[in-house]
C-alpha cells in the first residue's frame, strides 16, 4: 500500500543534514523542538518551528569551548540560556557570552600509552571514543556519561548526574562498558533518562534511569538486547528500539519487556531488507522508519509507515516529488523531516491521503 504524503514547509538550513543523520535533534516532551548545529566554532541553535516560520537567525549562539573537539553529543538549556558541552576530559557549562558556568572533570576519552596530558586544556588526544550529555526537562539536572578511570587495564565509565546550577555530582552509575559514543533520550514523562551506548562490533548497551532528589535509580536492559534507543512519544506506554544491524524494529515497556516487532516486508524479487537508524514516532500512533542502506536502488528509496503500537506495516511513503533518498527524522507532531543535501533544504511532511 503507498500512502502519499504532503509537503508542510520547506526551507534551506546549511549543515541540516545533522538532524536527520546524527544527534542534533532535541526535544523534551511538548517543549520547542530545537536543532543544534555546528557552524565553524560555534553551535548554533535553531527552534524548528521558528525556522519554518522564516525565522532564519538561531535563537541561540554558543561558541566551543574546546575548538580541537569535534565529538561529544552535547545539549542546550530549556530556555537557550546555556549550553552543556561533552567534552573529551571534562563536562562544562556556558553561558551565551561565552563564559564558563561550571566544569565537572573526568578521565581522558582518549589516553595514549606514554602520553601525559601538558596540562593545555585545549589538548586533544587521539581517539574517535566519546560520551555525551543531556539537560533535564526542568533544566535542573544534567546527565552525562563519562570516563572516570581512563588506564585501559582500569578503566571504568560512569553515568553521572549533576546540578545544572553549578556541577555538582550529585549520584553517579558505574557501568559496564567500553564506549566508542552514546547519546541519552529525555523521556517525556520528565522524570525518566535513556542512555545508549554503542561499544562497536561489540555491541549495544541501553540504560533507563530516574533521579528522586535523594536517590538514582537505574536499570540496563542489556541481558537479552543488542538495541540502539530510538526514540518516546508521550502519548504512548513505550519506547521504540532498532536492532544493532537493523534486523527488526521492538517496542518496549520501560522495564524492557517487548511490545510488538515490526520487520521489513520485501517484494517477491528483492533480497531481504534491513531497518536504517533513523526511525520514530510521527504521532502517538503511527512509526516511520526506512530502507535505504539495504534497498540498493535510490529510485526506491523507500520510507514506512507502520502501526505505533503492532509495529505491522500501513505501506510505503509516495512522495510527490519522486523518491527521497533521505533519512528521516520524525517530530512527534504529525510530521517528519527529510534533508536534500544538495540543496541543502530541510522540508517537512505529513501524511496525505492514502
Amino acid at each position: 500500500m503507498s500512502i502519499t504524503a504532503q509537503l508542510r514547509d520547506s526551507v534551506r538550513l546549511p549543515g541540516g543534514g545533522a538532524l536527520v543523520n546524527g544527534f542534533a535533534f532535541e526535544s523534551r516532551g511538548d517543549g520547542p523542538r530545537r536543532a543544534l548545529l555546528q557552524n565553524g566554532q560555534e553551535l548554533e541553535v535553531y527552534d524548528l518551528h521558528e525556522v519554518f516560520a522564516g525565522e532564519r537567525a538561531p535563537t541561540a549562539v554558543f561558541p566551543l569551548p574546546w575548538p580541537g573537539w569535534n565529538r561529544g553529543v552535547h545539549s542546550v538549556s530549556p530556555e537557550g540560556t546555556f549550553a552543556v558541552f561533552s567534552g573529551q576530559r571534562a563536562v562544562r557549562a556556558v553561558g551565551l557570552g561565552g563564559e564558563t558556568l561550571w566544569e565537572y572533570r573526568h578521565g581522558c576519552w582518549g589516553p595514549e600509552i606514554g602520553h601525559p596530558h601538558t596540562g593545555d586544556e585545549q589538548e586533544v588526544c587521539r581517539g574517535l571514543e566519546h560520551g555525551s550529555c543531556r539537560i533535564s526537562g526542568d533544566g535542573r539536572l544534567v546527565w552525562a556519561h563519562v570516563v572516570v578511570e581512563p588506564e585501559e587495564d582500569n578503566r571504568e565509565e560512569c553515568w553521572v548526574v549533576l546540578d545544572a546550577r553549578d556541577g555538582r555530582e550529585l549520584a553517579r552509575l558505574p557501568l559496564d562498558s567500553a564506549a566508542s559514543g552514546s547519546h541519552h533520550l529525555s523521556h517525556p514523562d520528565g522524570v525518566h533518562m535513556g542512555l545508549c551506548i554503542g561499544m562497536g562490533q561489540d555491541g549495544i548497551l541501553l540504560h533507563w534511569a530516574r533521579w528522586n532528589g535523594e536517590k538514582l535509580t537505574g536499570w540496563d536492559l542489556n541481558g537479552t538486547m543488542d538495541r540502539i534507543l530510538m526514540d518516546v512519544h508521550a502519548g504512548h506506554p513505550g519506547f521504540l528500539t532498532v536492532e544493532h544491524y537493523g534486523a527488526d524494529l521492538e517496542l518496549h515497556a520501560l522495564d524492557g519487556a517487548v511490545l510488538a516487532e515490526g520487520t521489513p516486508e520485501p517484494a517477491e524479487d528483492e533480497d531481504p531488507l534491513c531497518w536504517d537508524y533513523g526511525c520514530g514516532f510521527v504521532d502517538a500512533d503511527t512509526v516511520i522508519a526506512s530502507t535505504l542502506e539495504s534497498d540498493g536502488d535510490p529510485q526506491r528509496a523507500r520510507h514506512w509507515l507502520l502501526d505505533a503500537r503492532t509495529l505491522e506495516i500501513r505501506g510505503t511513503v509516495a512522495y510527490p516529488t519522486g523518491p527521497v533518498d533521505s533519512y528521516v527524522r520524525p517530530l512527534g507532531d504529525g510530521t517528519w523531516l527529510t534533508y536534500d543535501d544538495g540543496s541543502e533544504t530541510l522540508n517537512r511532511w505529513t501524511q496525505g491521503a492514502s
